[in-house]
Formats: C-alpha cells, structure tokens, sequence
C-alpha cells in the first residue's frame, strides 16, 4: 500500500486518474444499489456500444500493423459496406445491376436470406479493400507516412461523398432479422441487437488470435516491426497489405451495420451520419494502443462505459452539458489515458505515429 501511494506522489498523472475513478466508482456502486434494473440496463448497453467501437477499432489496428498509418477511410468503408448489404436484402435485384437477385429464391427462412446477403457483402467489403490497397496504397511502400495517411484521408472525402448521395434521398435499411426487438430486464428492454453486437464482437476477436498465431499472422507482426527486415526475410509485405486491407474493410463493413442499431442508432438504416461511427470509435483506437489487437477490445469496452454510463446517468445536467455531451466523453477518457500512458494501455512505446 505505501508503494502504491509512493507512486501515486511520484507521478501526477496517475494520481490524477486515480482521483477522478475513485469517486466515479463509489457513484456507480451507489447507483447499483439505487436501482439495479436501470445498472444492468445501462451496462448492457456499454457492452453493445463497446463491442461495436471494438469492432471498427479493430479495423484500424489490423491496417495500422501492417501499413504503420492510420486508416482515415474506415467510416466511408464501414457505410460502402452496409450500403452493399441493404441493396442485397432491400432491393429485387443484385446490387448495381437489373438482374434478378438470386438470393429471394432460395429455399429456407428469412434469416438465413439475410445471412447469405450478409456474407457476400462482406466479400464485397474485402475486395473493395483489396482494390483500394492495391491501387492507392502498395504504389506508396516506402513513401512518407504522413502521405499515405492523406490518401487515406482523401479516398475518405470520395467515398462519403458518393455514400451520402446514396442516402440523401432516402434512407437504405439493412433489414437485419432481429430488428428493434429484445427482452425485458425489469422494466427494462435490452436489444437483441446488443447480443449481437456482443457476440460478432467476440468472435472477430477470437479469430484474429487464431490468425496472429498462423503463417499469416507472424508475417503480419513481422511487417509490423521492421518491414525492411520481413522483406529481407522473403516475406510478402505486398501480401500482408492486401489481407490487412480486406480484414480491415470487412470489420469496417460489420461495424457500420452494427452502427445503424441499437443501442448506436434506433433507425436500423444506413444514413448520412453512419460514416462517423469511424470517428467515435476513433478513442478506442488511441486509449487501446493503436497496434494491440487487445487494446483495441478494452479500448472499446472502455469508451462504450464511458458513453453510455454518461449518457445515462449525467442527463439531468443536459442544460449544462449540451444535448451532445455523450459523444465528447470517449474523447475525455481517450485524453485523460494518454496523459497516463501516451503510447496508449497496450500500445508499443516505440511505435511510429501519423
């Protein structure tokens, strides 16, 4: 206990956060007590929302392992991808085209329509990612960091920009089976959408450990630590790319559908603001360490609390605070994190930033 405090002295920073925890815990342990429906309610929902952030965090850290950039394209990727997917279960024809979709006349229930919709738009994701790493960023190996992380930034502007003419008109549901459904806690309604979230999240998850542990994988934390070195070793980085790329899309993709539900979006469609789910999970990204796959997870179970809690309980003070003050918390405790530890929870220290 006396080194504890010894450390607390010798480092104001980690003294300053563990004075802002102390009386936030002793709040919400008082708010259990106070009503524990409306605790679990809200707890849900800070897992739904963490998962989701976690998601599109993973994302960026997959691409930034491989490329060293941030991904400033993930929210324009993350809507094309859902896009894709409402135009596969909304629309009586395959996307882009006047053909028949093929999809309609397949034995078996609804769900397993949308599940197969949801599998080709995810394919579409990854070759959308895979053409767009080829194109703008494999010509850039070797060039500035900071150029590559504009391009990224450009091909943002020009996505969101066809994207939103898409929706302006109307916006495009995706339909999932699910829907604003869910069961009741109490008096309370936990989504089923929540669940999803949940669950999609733990699998994304698991499947990058498998895949960090495979031939890929060690050639992909290669890459990540000396490219001049993994090249020299007869590793692909063009190869490494191009997965991180796709697998990057793809968790945008899932991501941005996870964005049009509860407890993110009550509308079930994709719209104009879908694209900034990117941006708000953005604080998961940089609190969990921009190259930690596990950073990426608690960063966005973290930020999720931190939104939801807020938004729950600091409501009675929205004169106050603005009628937005719950999007901006994630930011504050991304800030307050990195005065703690600057490189981010699991982030390596000696980690290239743009």
């Amino acid at each position: 206990m006396n080194n504890f405090l010894l450390k607390l002295r010798k480092e104001p920073a980690l003294m300053f956060l563990f004075g802002i925890m102390v009386p936030i815990t002793i709040f919400l342990i008082m708010q259990l007590f106070n009503d524990p429906e409306i605790f679990f309610a809200t707890w849900m929902r800070s897992l739904g929302m963490g998962s989701t952030y976690a998601i599109v965090a993973l994302g960026f850290v997959l691409i930034f392992k491989a490329t060293q950039t941030i991904n400033f394209a993930q929210g324009a990727l993350a809507v094309s991808g859902a896009l894709f997917l409402s135009f596969a279960v909304a629309d009586d024809h395959i996307p882009f085209t006047t053909i028949d979709n093929p999809i309609n006349s397949l034995p078996g229930p609804d769900w397993f329509h949308w599940g197969v919709s949801l599998v080709l738009a995810m394919v579409f994701a990854a070759i959308l990612g895979l053409v767009i790493e080829r194109l703008t960023i494999r010509p850039m190996v070797g060039q500035p960091l900071f150029s590559v992380a504009v391009i990224t930034l450009g091909l943002e502007i020009a996505l969101r920009v066809f994207n939103n003419d898409t929706v302006k008109v109307e916006f495009r549901n995706v339909k999932v089976p699910w829907g604003i459904d869910g069961f009741q806690v109490g008096k309370e309604t936990i989504n089923y959408s929540i669940i999803a979230a949940m669950v999609t999240a733990a699998i994304a998850f698991v499947a990058v450990f498998i895949f960090y542990r495979s031939r890929l994988g060690i050639a992909m934390r290669a890459v990540a630590f000396d490219q001049e070195a993994a090249m020299a070793q007869g590793i692909n980085v063009g190869r490494v790319f191009a997965i991180a790329w796709a697998a990057g899309a793809v968790l945008a993709m899932i991501g941005g559908v996870f964005a049009t539900q509860p407890p993110v979006k009550q509308s079930l469609a994709v719209d104009n603001e879908t694209a900034n789910i990117a941006f708000r999970a953005l604080p998961a990204v940089i609190l969990g360490g921009l190259d930690s796959a596990t950073g990426a997870l608690l960063g966005g179970l973290i930020v999720g609390a931190a939104e939801i809690f807020a938004g729950q309980y600091a409501a009675g003070e929205i004169d106050i605070l603005g009628a937005g003050y719950p999007v901006i918390v994630p930011y504050v405790v991304m800030m307050i994190g990195l005065l703690v530890r600057p490189y981010g929870l699991f982030g390596t220290p000696e980690i290239r930033r743009v």
